[in-house]
């Protein structure tokens, strides 16, 4: 079928991009930087620029005649969080999507896709404490809670055109960066450890099975609604430490303190010192499989192909 496939040349985009093209996919780029995103995606693809997400439509022979779109857009959460970059993560997220959602219901009614999977995060759950926190779990209040919702929301607007799939996505473990990644220079020094004393749940979830999760959310038709996209089995992040410490050969019992993390990171410290205990609930009652629901083999695969 054909796909349209918005921030495709990020990490999900990129690894999502290959898989569709592995299967016979016709696929689309919506990138903004039409040159880059051919250099980066390669031959096969199709890639329109859409220079300003926030700002403008998408050009709309991009998305005539697509079966399914797939919604990737957003600035990197992972930054301090200026007022500047506040006001960024929640436009290239909420207004991006608004725009795409207005582009698709401008189509001809025969021109318009019939699924949105729009990419979504678990930080929609807001700080947490231990309890299990399936599709039903209501918002958390924080500012990144706040953005999650007002995204979401964006999202459903295309209900009266389309099926809306909202890929609540956890910490994703990837060869190609991402979280793992940031973590790895003080764990390979030894000097690694569990962050403001371990016992946030870290809802993880390998690279691979977000792109599994999204195949399974544009092909099946009885999915709809907030799916929750971490592995079946979250852990804390002392867990986590301990397993990526088991993995590298190295220590890893040095305890990062929260008041640490704030200094460096000011308010955005909070991703990494709260957590939420996310299960898959949705998937798992669709009879989706994880190709690594436990972590230890998942940190091992992602560290082989890095």
């Amino acid at each position: 079928m054909r796909v349209v496939v918005t921030g495709a040349t990020g990490m999900i985009g990129s690894a999502l991009v290959l898989a569709l093209r592995e299967r016979g996919d016709e696929i689309v780029a919506l990138s903004r930087d039409a040159a880059r995103g051919r250099a980066k995606l390669g031959e096969g693809v199709e890639v329109h620029a859409w220079p300003e997400p926030a700002h403008g439509p998408p050009p709309a022979e991009a998305l005539a005649g697509a079966a399914a779109i797939v919604n990737l857009l957003g600035e990197p959460v992972a930054q301090r969080w200026s007022d500047g970059a506040k006001r960024r993560i929640r436009e290239s997220r909420v207004a991006g999507t608004r725009a795409l959602v207005r582009a698709l219901s401008a189509l001809p009614e025969g021109d318009r896709p019939r699924t949105l999977v729009s990419q979504s995060a678990s930080g929609y759950y807001g700080p947490r404490d231990a309890q299990p926190l399936d599709e039903e779990a209501p918002a958390g209040d924080d500012f990144l809670a706040g953005v999650v919702v007002a995204w979401e929301e964006e999202a459903r607007a295309a209900e009266t055109i389309a099926r809306v799939v909202r890929t609540r996505t956890g910490v994703v473990l990837s060869p190609a960066g991402g979280a793992l990644a940031k973590m790895l220079p003080p764990f390979k020094l030894g000097v690694g450890g569990p962050v403001a004393g371990g016992r946030q749940y870290v809802p993880w979830v390998h690279l691979d099975d977000v792109v599994g999760a999204i195949l399974r959310c544009l092909d099946d038709d009885s999915i709809d609604g907030a799916v929750n996209v971490s592995a079946p089995n979250p852990v804390t992040n002392k867990e986590l430490s301990r397993a990526l410490g088991r993995v590298l050969r190295r220590p890893a019992v040095a305890p990062v303190p929260a008041l640490a993390l704030r200094v460096l990171y000011g308010e955005m410290s909070i991703i990494v010192t709260t957590g939420q205990r996310v299960v898959p609930a949705r998937l798992e009652r669709a009879g989706h499989r994880f190709r690594f629901p436990d972590l230890e083999p998942a940190l091992r695969d992602v560290l082989r192909r890095g």
